[in-house]
């Protein structure tokens, strides 16, 4: 069996400071110079996907995450999170606050944070308090409770925000340098854009707010028909990530009216088969719409199935 100090041993290897693996600047430095809106020879690039390992240790998703990191030469470790909230004794509305939800994901953290040895930044995904709960129970059970009961979900929700809020600082203590916050029931396919002010909002706030003097927290706005004018002002956030190629807006847009860091410009839909040529252009175009500030990511996670030699070739075009 691996100890941990042969584990930490062996991550630190897989991702070994830049300047011995070729490269001019640390992914941590490059994105430095992001956000302080300085140009770069190329922007920061990040991408992920599920790895499907909710039944294994904290170390394993640990190990795992580094290697995609070291393999895919990734400039910011975006961390999945895929561990499930615990289910409360009693009925799913009828969670306690708990002081560490994600015991496993704060250990994956930690040993992430070692591995890195500080060369690049890491960010650790969380799903909004809304869809804890339809993960608790089922999409329909809260739109039933909303109609039949609106306050005992708002008591819920307000539960799981506590619980994540306290997720969220264990995550910052561990290192992350911001959070992920996963925003998927923003769109009139779950909820009016008025359910989504009285039922999702307030909680979302309360989760970023428990961490709000982090450098790299990030709204990631999910879906096709986002309500994305609700988020461009007022949060406290330093960048959005959103999907191109499932709302069709493009970067420009965005730009037009968000002036903090943008996460985005890739297809995440048909990643798989995006050329090197295609790669390219998708960045570049980005890259003209967004100006500074601009970290080329896709929109959404790219497809598990992935192979490596599809996911090899953005690091190639770039030249990272």
């Amino acid at each position: 069996m691996t100890s941990r100090r042969q584990f930490l041993a062996g991550a630190a290897a897989l991702a070994a400071p830049a300047f011995l693996r070729g490269a001019s600047i640390s992914p941590r430095e490059l994105v430095d110079r992001t956000l302080r809106g300085e140009d770069t020879d190329r922007p920061p690039f990040s991408f992920w996907h599920h790895f499907l390992d909710k039944e294994k240790s904290g170390e394993s998703h640990a190990r795992v995450t580094l290697e995609f990191h070291q393999k895919f030469r990734t400039d910011l470790v975006k961390v999945m999170s895929d561990y499930d909230y615990p289910k409360p004794a009693g009925a799913w509305y009828e969670a306690k606050v708990l002081d560490n939800p994600f015991p496993r994901q704060i250990q994956a953290l930690d040993a992430i944070r070692e591995g890195l040895a500080g060369e690049a930044y890491f960010l650790e995904t969380i799903f909004n308090p809304y869809k804890v709960a339809e993960n608790l129970s089922s999409p329909e059970a809260v739109r039933d409770l909303m109609h039949k009961d609106p306050q005992k979900l708002l008591d819920v929700l307000e539960v799981i925000a506590k619980s994540e809020a306290n997720h969220a600082q264990r995550a910052s203590q561990a290192g992350a340098a911001g959070i992920f916050l996963a925003i998927a029931n923003a769109e009139p396919q779950v909820m009016s854009e008025a359910d989504y002010a009285k039922f999702s909002e307030p909680f979302d706030r309360m989760v970023l707010k428990a961490v709000g003097g982090l450098p790299l927290n990030t709204l990631h706005l999910h879906g096709d028909k986002v309500y994305l004018e609700r988020f461009w002002k007022g949060w406290p956030t330093v960048a959005i990530n959103y999907s191109t190629a499932t709302t069709g807006v493009p970067m420009s847009t965005a730009r037009a009216k968000y002036s903090g860091v943008l996460m985005g410009g890739l297809d995440e839909v048909h990643y798989r088969t995006l050329s090197a040529a295609d790669l390219k252009k998708q960045w570049t175009t980005a890259q003209q719409q967004v100006g500074r500030g601009f970290i080329l990511t896709p929109g959404c996670s790219v497809p598990n199935d992935s192979t490596d030699e599809e996911l090899l070739r953005l690091p190639s075009v770039l030249g990272a």
